[in-house]
């Protein structure tokens, strides 16, 4: 039977009309007058007369108004499988009143959702005792009473797949030249010859690069397949990107480079993600999901030990509900899949010997791997069809067991599959022969045939609003009803025993940062491209930005690809990672250029119009090649001369902070824009070299002030006269190593008992034999023991398992080097430790600021210099741990995505390996008494809090061997890298929420998030090619484009064309803009003001029509985060004070991201 046979079918009652009318019976049946008797007499109305007589009539005419209005304010219902035109949710959130938890304590806007099931109290309810389940290994021995489908029926819903790994063991064109590029040509071959067939695709990297090569026949099959329904895109991203180590805004990049490109190419939108690969989930995910106006969800690699909780309460299936919603406006239903693997021995029930054999690409002819068990598959006749069917269909009952409803998901695929046209029709006949045989046996009580994951999802809906799966006193939803709600996240993943894939969080970690500066990179690119055309009002202006509109596009989408849960990760083959690393390269290099000829333009510099005109500016930090460090350009300031630098600030607000470049002579003046005297300060470069460590150049700081998102000019000259040069820090000598010469002009002395640096708000205590930080002391009073060790643990993990063997023993030895600067502006201790080793593997400095209330005064930055090389240091993973006073007691937070954070406890009853957890850019840990030490780091690391007090961060890990997990080599390709922390302290200004009794996530301070976004979104700085002479003073004034900063806890995520090769192509008036927002929750028991330059908070009503100077926003609408859904209410956003399109105002709630299109032109 067709599966829309049971879509909407069995509902019980009749229709509305026979609802409403008298029964025949009460019309026809005899009156029997009665003997009059007397009674007393009453008074009726003439109204009461008319509405008693005509009852039925009014009642009739009122239910038709009322359906009539239905109509008019929701529309005809839509069919089931349209998703080509944006649509709001087929099942809208209801109006119950959501149940509202306040979190005492906490911000007086922001409530906390109440839910059914948290991942913490799963975490404390199980025990972790890996107890052999039988046939299920992780589960128990499953069983039903064969009644369960008496009422409704089992239906079956096989989902045909094949997941294609962007780069893992091969790059992504070498596997879609073997594999993937015939898997494609394959499915449209083989779904073309029968409409029952069904199949569905994830990934759009493969897909657009299959359309370019695709016959017009091709492309054309393609599209109708997807228009039939026989084909559904799925989660439609550029990749299937990693959910631990990935940035929030790199993930909505990547979803909507493809879900774009998917919509301007073949018209498709969709709305259901499939995420079968990611070793772990997060809740940023389903938010960002959501809100691109997503509505189901299917997840697969989760704890095996949360999965049989889950399944053994029938939770597989839930409501995902961000910490924070009270208003239920961020759900999003879920499917988890049940058992070890998504391939199909482990999909079709809980015996994998038995599922395998239905795995019909394995019997002979075909390559792949033979069932492990002792029975291979059979391909099916009539002879066998019976057995066959029942043996399958049992397994299918069993897992269905598992579940709330009679609707189930059985996924058939596995990596790189269907690549012939053969090994796809094996699979169909032979299944299509078990359906037609269970289809027509209804004493069976089951259906069985292939779908979409949008067949399943509306299969399943509709069986739970014909019956009720809710159990008593559920909090549930009110989007899909009949089934639990559910807050937290899916970290640390094991897949069996004590297997924990922690150690991906660092694999690579080189690599994690370079993702981090293309990040910053392209956000800051897009923001000037944006301005270019906004501000430009001749059509030569629009060369550049459009020249470069491939090359943003390509960075875009080499970005996107490195999110893939194999890129980010570090977790793909050797040369794989150098494909990834330079299509990285190269996009750096490109946006740099396009960034130094947008600065030109922007300031009004640029007297030719073309793009291929060589830039008058070059960036200050250069990379030699993909895996190269970094190198600062040294200005040659020579006498007699000037040299322009120009600092951009890809923020929202003001930033007034102390910035550094690297000179090769230490005579020189900083002067700004109107060529006025700057304080500054020069010290000696240093470097990882034991015998030299002074490279002979030298860095100068000074106090820069740039606009919100604005260029500033500053000028480095060399005898300019009536300006005091930069003043030489006062050096202090130590080392038990070899002699350090003391470089020219420097005043050096030997270092004391004690070493200490400080500014106005912080003393900072070191151990002089070892060099590592010992003490803070704040000028409040607050003293804080931070005891710094770095150590190394012994490991056979690989690139995805970290598997330590004991403790991590301290590697520094008494002795090594030390150099402290000590200037107006910035002071340093440079420690080059002496360890075991002749090449010891880390240098470090600490670094703390004083340039007058900025932000930076308050952190206390620290650089790692890692050198991971060489067989001494194989098998070994390296961390440095903070031992602070506070007590914790193992509590510690970290975040998710850099989006929210998640509270994480050490459990005993886990291994060392699975209390460690992903750290993308932020750990802290908080005390009863208010104290909070957080490190804020600019790329994705693992951290961990094993004793009270203490936060490890690893900075690397070398590997020999494979972990068993299909990779096939270890993780020894280590390169040299610079890992920043900015490490903040702070105390409560007012009462907090208890770490230990209260269960919900803390928020940072709006001082951590202003640090954070300073650290991950820096300044942008770039120098002039060519030195002018002093005696010709030139005046390039600020760019300055904001009416005013915006709020210190509104941060602007991306401010971008997003079709900029279309621009000139699209309709004037059209919104070709695009503004996304992003309100910051941050935690009122820290100081409001940030303590520094924070002037407002996003209280009140943001007016976008008056945000820009010289620009005119003509249209404003809301969209989804994925640019193609413009219903709000879909969307999950509150009610705007008045019309956005109108008056421009809009008020963003803490946490949430809005995005809006927009059209600006510039005043004429």
């Amino acid at each position: 039977m067709p599966l829309s046979s049971y879509l909407g079918s069995n509902r019980r009652g009749g229709g509305w009309t026979q609802a409403l009318l008298p029964s025949s019976s009460s019309v026809t049946a005899k009156s029997t007058p009665k003997a009059h008797q007397p009674r007393k007499p009453r008074k009726r109305t003439a109204l009461l007369n008319f509405l008693f007589t005509n009852f039925f009539t009014i009642a009739l005419s009122v239910s038709l108004l009322f359906f009539l209005l239905t109509l008019f304010l929701f529309g005809i219902p839509k069919p089931i499988s349209s998703h080509f035109k944006p649509r709001s949710l087929s099942r809208r959130l209801s109006s119950r009143r959501p149940v509202t938890r306040k979190k005492p304590g906490s911000n007086p806007y922001q409530n906390v959702a109440a839910v059914d099931i948290t991942t913490k109290q799963l975490y404390d309810k199980i025990e972790f005792l890996n107890k052999p389940g039988g046939a299920w290994t992780q589960g128990w021995k499953v069983s039903y009473k064969g009644d369960e489908w008496d009422s409704e029926k089992l239906k079956v819903v096989v989902v045909p797949h094949s997941h294609n790994d962007p780069g893992w063991k091969l790059t992504v064109e070498e596997y879609y030249e073997k594999q993937t590029r015939h898997i494609l040509d394959t499915i449209v071959e083989a779904l073309s010859k029968d409409s029952r067939r069904k199949f569905i695709w994830e990934e759009m990297s493969y897909l657009e690069r299959w359309w370019r090569d695709a016959s017009d026949d091709k492309r054309e099959s393609f599209t109708n397949l997807v228009r039939n329904g026989q084909l559904e895109i799925v989660g439609g991203g550029w990749v299937m990107n990693d959910e631990a180590n990935s940035h929030y805004f790199a993930i909505i990049e990547q979803i909507t480079e493809g879900n774009m490109w998917l919509n301007d190419t073949i018209g498709f939108i969709p709305k259901n993600s499939w995420a079968i690969d990611p070793f772990g989930y997060s809740p940023t995910m389903a938010y960002l999901l959501r809100r691109m106006g997503f509505e189901n969800m299917l997840i697969q690699r989760t704890h095996y030990e949360l999965k049989k909780e889950l399944a053994w309460n029938k939770n597989l299936e839930y409501i995902w509900r961000q910490s924070w919603d009270a208003d239920e406006t961020t759900d999003i239903f879920v499917h988890m899949m049940p058992f070890y693997s998504y391939d199909i021995p482990h999909t079709c029930g809980p015996e994998p010997a038995v599922c395998c054999q239905f795995d019909f690409a394995r019997v002979h002819g075909f390559f792949y791997e033979r069932c492990p068990w002792e029975y291979p598959p059979i391909e099916i006749d009539q002879e066998n069809v019976k057995e066959r069917a029942l043996t399958l269909l049992d397994q299918y009952r069993k897992k269905s067991t598992l579940y709330r409803t009679n609707t189930l998901l059985v996924p058939l695929g596995d990596d790189f599959r269907y690549v012939s046209i053969d090994e796809a029709e094996v699979q169909f006949r032979n299944y299509q022969m078990i359906f037609d045989y269970i289809n027509s046996n209804p004493s069976l009580n089951a259906e069985a045939k292939f779908g979409t994951l949008d067949d399943y999802f509306q299969t399943l809906k509709d069986e739970a609003d014909r019956i009720n799966y809710s159990l008593p006193r559920e909090i549930g939803s009110g989007q899909v009803v009949g089934f639990p709600s559910l807050s937290g996240d899916f970290f640390t993943y094991a897949d069996r025993e004590q297997d924990y894939w922690s150690g991906y969080y660092v694999s690579r970690p080189f690599f994690k940062a370079v993702d981090r500066v293309l990040e910053q990179t392209l956000h800051a690119s897009e923001m000037l491209m944006a301005f270019l055309f906004g501000y430009c009002e001749r059509i030569q202006c629009e060369k550049l930005p459009t020249g470069y509109a491939y090359k943003l596009t390509a960075a875009r989408r080499n970005l996107a690809l490195f999110q893939h849960h194999d890129g980010v990760t570090g977790t793909a083959e050797n040369h794989v990672v150098l494909d990834y690393g330079t299509r990285m390269h190269t996009s750096l290099q490109d946006l740099q250029i396009f960034m130094s000829k947008a600065i030109e333009e922007l300031l009004g510099l640029r007297q030719e119009r073309s793009d291929q005109n060589l830039a008058q500016f070059d960036p200050v930090q250069m990379r030699s090649k993909y895996d190269a460090l970094p190198v600062h350009r040294a200005i040659i300031a020579r006498e007699g001369t000037v040299q322009s630098v120009v600092l951009f600030n890809p923020l929202e607000q003001t930033r007034e902070e102390v910035v550094m470049l690297v000179v090769n002579r230490p005579e020189v003046t900083i002067l700004d824009s109107n060529w006025t005297c700057v304080e500054s300060q020069v010290s000696p470069e240093l470097q990882h070299d034991k015998s030299k460590i002074f490279t002979g150049r030298h860095r100068v700081h000074w106090k820069a002030s740039v606009p919100a998102m604005g260029l500033q000019t500053y000028y480095i000259a060399n005898g300019f006269v009536g300006c005091e040069k930069a003043k030489p820090a006062k050096l202090k000598l130590f080392s038990n190593l070899s002699s350090i010469q003391c470089p020219t002009p420097y005043d050096c002395s030997e270092v004391g008992d004690v070493v200490e640096i400080e500014n106005q708000h912080q003393t900072l205590t070191f151990g002089v034999k070892h060099g590592l930080l010992q003490k803070v002391i704040q000028k409040n009073g607050l003293q804080n023991t931070v005891a710094e060790e770095i150590s190394l643990y012994s490991s056979t993990g690989g690139a995805y398992l970290f598997v330590p063997h004991g403790e991590a023993v301290p590697i520094i030895q008494s002795g090594g080097h030390l150099v402290i600067s000590e200037g107006p502006l910035m002071q340093e201790v440079y420690s080059y430790p002496k360890t075991a080793w002749e090449n010891t593997p880390i240098s470090h400095s600490t670094r703390i600021y004083n340039g007058g209330n900025t932000i930076q005064d308050f952190l206390i930055e620290k650089e790692y210099h890692v050198e991971l090389l060489g067989k001494n240091f194989i098998d070994k993973e390296l961390i440095v741990r903070y031992k602070t006073d506070i007590d914790n007691k193992r509590i510690f937070y970290t975040d998710l995505n850099g989006f929210q954070m998640s509270r994480r406890e050490t459990y005993h009853k886990i291994p060392l390996q699975g209390n460690y957890y992903p750290m993308p850019s932020l750990a802290f840990m908080q005390g009863s008494n208010g104290h909070r030490f957080s490190v804020h780091s600019r790329q994705s690391l693992g951290a961990a809090s094993c004793k009270q007090g203490w936060l490890e961060i690893m900075l690397d890990r070398r590997l020999a061997k494979d972990d068993g997990r299909g990779l096939g080599q270890g993780v020894v390709d280590n390169r040299v890298m610079n890992v920043v922390f900015h490490i903040l302290i702070e105390s409560n200004i007012s009462s907090t929420s208890n770490p230990v009794s209260d269960p919900q996530p803390l928020s940072p301070s709006l001082l951590s998030h202003c640090v954070g976004a300073h650290l991950n979104h820096p300044l942008h700085a770039f120098i002039a090619k060519k030195p002018q002479d002093i005696n010709v003073q030139t005046h390039w004034g600020p760019f300055s484009p904001l009416t005013t900063p915006l709020p210190c806890d509104l941060h602007i995520v991306s401010f971008k064309v997003p079709r900029p090769a279309k621009y000139s192509q699209q309709q004037v008036g059209d919104p070709r803009f695009v503004l996304m927002l992003h309100r910051r929750n941050w935690d009122p028991s820290f100081c409001r003001k940030a303590r520094s330059e924070c002037t407002s908070v996003a209280d009140e009503p943001v007016n976008l029509f008056n945000m820009f100077k010289g620009l005119a926003v003509l249209n404003a609408r809301p969209t989804s985060l994925n640019l193609l859904h413009e219903d709000t209410e879909m969307l999950g956003y509150t009610e705007q004070i008045g019309e956005v399109s109108q008056e421009g105002r809009v008020i963003i709630p803490p946490m949430e991201i809005q995005t809006y299109k927009l059209e600006l032109r510039a005043y004429q």
